[in-house]
């Protein structure tokens, strides 16, 4: 072989980018997602318009929402995005806190970088301090109960700030803490809570104070026959995974009919094989049946003469929801039907709202799974309405389950980089350059607060840090009144799981970015991964560079 030959062992088109440059593209898109986002955070945040391909349009400010609508194609800048859905799987609320955190640990490790540290060492750094950060967390954490209503409605209003919704955020707040007190439960004496129990529910129409909690579930269905009463009173429900008709053969059958009257007989059985599942019905005692398969008209018109309400094709999930409700059973063969199977509910109602009929499953005995109907002028303002009950429910069932909070408005973060600075005194060597990176990486949260309120952020984290070094720990940014405060008085508190997991996520992230030194990207027909940096952020977030 000759030498100085070159020996190509990637396809033709193929792109690499190796070393300081693939770090370096890679921070940046990382960084690119964070400052999309940044500006969104705390009570003064501005939202983001979302425009995708059919030109449907998503007005919002929630961290989550926006990264998964920005259609991201770089694939560094797709972790951050992988941080976002993580933080609202496991908490449901603080995705912009996570993303924001991510990409400012990444900016602070270039300048590492270029200092002449190895990858490595500040990967070890930022382990170190994110694992004394859960430490720390722990410590500063303050105990919360299923009985401190009080705290848990400013947990929801915290989660809620900054959102479309703040005009209502009492009236919303109190919602969230009634629906996640009605489906908590205790199970070895720590606190469970299945947010899938509580189902919110949005139609257009009216304004945000006409949203409502119901003791049981809203339905978007309506009953099969208008001749069914309009609303059942003291309801036995029964609910039914079977079809309330005659099924056809489960192979292909020929019937042969030679004579008028064996037609006759043969409508006759059918007739009588649906009346003989309606007085099924009846005798159980119900008044109501919903079921998830289909009913025959004729089942319908029996149905009727009966008095009972009937609605079909009833989602699994609400069925299931229905039966933790009601308390009912959930029965696939007719036969086994009995009056021990049925559930209860104060009543059972057909409403129209915005020109749609919905069944109201009201006033059952301590039901397990709840609804929330949210109100709102537009559709817009409904699905971030939608949005913020979502966020105050991941905020209040967090707090629950860990059982503590922390002060919010920044005032965590500063009393973490505060202790983080103080251990990695202890550390010594290289790695307490990058612990003292993050440090200051956790401070981007009060230092954004500052920004949006149009304070001086760095004389706001100035007096913030003294503070904090006063043993004041509780102070943070107040965001509407320009100043600083004590944000336990003011009552703006997270539930602390929000800080452990945007803390546990974003450095994870971040390590996981630092050690990709050589980026291979396999050309297909049509184009592979787009060269560098930035190209792939798709949606104009190339000069977010």
């Amino acid at each position: 072989m000759a030498q100085g030959q070159q020996i190509f062992i990637l396809p033709e088109g193929a792109l690499r980018t190796t070393g300081r440059d693939a770090q370096r593209n890679n921070i940046a898109a990382a960084k690119a997602v964070a400052e999309t986002v940044r500006t969104t955070l705390g009570p003064r945040g501005m939202d983001k318009m979302l425009v995708d391909d059919l030109g449907d349009i998503v007005i919002t400010n929630d961290g989550a929402t926006i990264v998964q609508e920005m259609n991201i194609e770089h694939p560094a800048a797709k972790m951050v995005v992988e941080v976002a859905k993580t933080q609202d799987e496991e908490v449901g609320d603080g995705t912009t806190t996570a993303v924001i955190l991510t990409g400012e640990l990444l900016s602070n490790a270039e300048k590492l970088l270029e200092q002449g540290i190895h990858p490595s060492i500040i990967v070890r750094g930022y382990r170190m301090a994110a694992e004394k950060a859960d430490e720390i967390l722990q410590t500063i954490g303050k105990d919360v109960v299923l009985k401190d209503e009080k705290l848990l409605q400013q947990i929801a209003q915290t989660a809620m700030t900054g959102k479309g919704s703040e005009s209502s955020k009492e009236k919303l707040s109190d919602l969230a803490v009634r629906a996640i007190k009605q489906v908590s439960e205790t199970v070895d004496g720590k606190i469970k809570i299945d947010l899938d129990n509580v189902k919110v529910e949005k139609k257009e129409g009216g304004s945000i104070s006409d949203s409502e909690l119901v003791q049981g579930l809203i339905i978007d269905k309506e009953r099969v026959s208008g001749n069914m009463p309009k609303m059942v009173k003291n309801a036995k429900i029964a609910l039914i995974d079977a079809a309330v008709e005659v099924k056809s053969t489960e192979t292909e059958a020929k019937i042969q009919i030679t004579d008028p009257s064996q037609l006759q007989a043969f409508l006759t059985q059918e007739e009588n094989m649906i009346k003989d599942m309606v007085d099924r019905i009846v005798k159980s005692g119900a008044t109501v049946v919903f079921t998830q398969k289909g009913i025959d008209d004729l089942a319908q018109h029996y149905l009727a003469k009966a008095g009972i309400f009937a609605a079909r094709r009833v989602k699994k999930s609400d069925m299931e929801k229905l039966a933790k409700a009601t308390g009912a059973s959930i029965q696939t063969n007719l036969k086994d039907l009995s009056s021990k199977d049925l559930g209860f509910a104060g009543e059972v109602e057909e409403v129209k709202i915005a020109k749609n009929e919905m069944t109201f499953v009201r006033g059952c005995k301590n039901p397990k799974a709840v609804s929330i109907l949210i109100r709102g002028g537009t559709e817009h303002v409904v699905d971030e309405v939608e949005r913020a009950m979502t966020d105050a429910l991941g905020g209040v069932a967090a707090a629950l389950e860990v059982g503590k909070v922390v002060a919010g408005g920044g005032a965590a973060e500063i009393e973490l980089a505060r202790q983080i600075r103080k251990y990695s005194g202890s550390v010594g060597g290289r790695e307490q350059l990058a612990i003292d990176a993050f440090a200051d990486s956790i401070e981007i949260i009060p230092r954004t607060l500052a920004e949006s309120a149009g304070m001086d952020a760095i004389d706001t984290l100035v007096k913030l840090r003294s503070d904090h070094d006063k043993g004041k720990d509780g102070m943070g940014v107040m965001v509407l009144e320009c100043t600083t405060g004590d944000m336990l008085k003011a009552g703006i508190i997270e539930p602390l799981k929000i800080k452990t997991q945007a803390v546990k996520s974003a450095s994870e992230a971040a390590q996981l970015i630092l050690r990709i030194d050589d980026v291979i990207a396999s050309s297909k027909k049509g184009g592979g991964m787009p060269p560098g940096g930035m190209g792939g952020m798709g949606g104009g977030m190339e000069d977010m560079d």
